[in-house]
């Protein structure tokens, strides 16, 4: 009796300890959840193509931000490495011009207009600018056609993707700071169209990791409005960056 007792209390020793030194499973992608959608944070640049050279922009102050929930749909079967990934989000772009320029509304065009001129030439010569940008924000819904590498786990994959986007212009605005002696510190956020197109539309292209990747939006469209915008321009607009997944 005292025998099996001993062996009892052994044989639960060693599975006690056995329990305690088991490894837990990691999750994948250095504790990145698996879960079967991505909520995607890019970072990036904006530029114009097609324009006319004084419309240049200050290429570290030209900054865009989308954010963007995306969902897989598998295509020609479970290890096909092919899914389509439908989403909705959002895109916020930056934009300052060189030599302390910013976008005015048109007086000949009118509303949903707008010609590039200094800001000291509308608001002073004798002021200093603190701040000075244009701003764009839309609505967006993306869909990208995604290959992953790893056929048999797509959730520690290698994928490249290629699709489109159209985005829903919801606000654009100018925002300019400055002081001057006369007047101290002055702020002005002007809300209004300015010409621009409210539809857009954009082949966009990726490469990463599940938690981790390379991208790029190339718009088809001209930024504004035909003869609304600043020169006439049929300027267009490409954007790029680094991003990252949180699902």
């Amino acid at each position: 009796m005292k025998k099996l007792l001993t062996l009892a209390l052994l044989s639960l020793s060693l599975l006690a300890q056995a329990q305690e030194t088991e490894k837990k499973p990691k999750s994948p992608i250095g504790g990145r959840p698996n879960i079967p959608s991505d909520l995607n944070l890019e970072f990036g640049f904006n530029q114009l193509n097609n324009r006319p050279a004084d419309l240049s922009l200050n290429f570290f102050g030209s900054r865009t931000f989308n954010i963007s929930y995306q969902f897989p749909i598998k295509l020609l079967g479970d290890k096909s490495g092919f899914t389509l990934n439908p989403g909705f989000g959002v895109g916020s772009d930056k934009m300052t011009f060189e030599d302390d320029k910013n976008l005015f509304r048109n007086p000949t065009l009118g509303a949903e207009s707008s010609e590039l001129k200094t800001v000291k030439s509308v608001y002073g010569q004798n002021i200093n600018i603190l701040a000075n940008n244009f701003a764009a924000n839309y609505l967006e819904i993306p869909l990208d056609l995604r290959y992953h590498f790893n056929k048999n786990n797509y959730s520690k994959s290698f994928r490249v993707s290629i699709g489109g986007k159209v985005g829903f212009l919801y606000d654009a605005h100018t925002k300019i700071k400055y002081e001057s002696a006369a007047a101290g510190k002055v702020r002005i956020k002007d809300g209004e169209n300015y010409g621009l197109e409210k539809i857009r539309y954009a082949v966009s292209v990726k490469a990463g990791s599940p938690g981790f990747y390379v991208w790029g939006n190339f718009f088809l469209n001209d930024m504004w409005q035909a003869g609304r915008g600043p020169f006439g321009t049929q300027a267009s607009q490409i954007s790029f960056g680094l991003a990252v997944s949180v699902f």
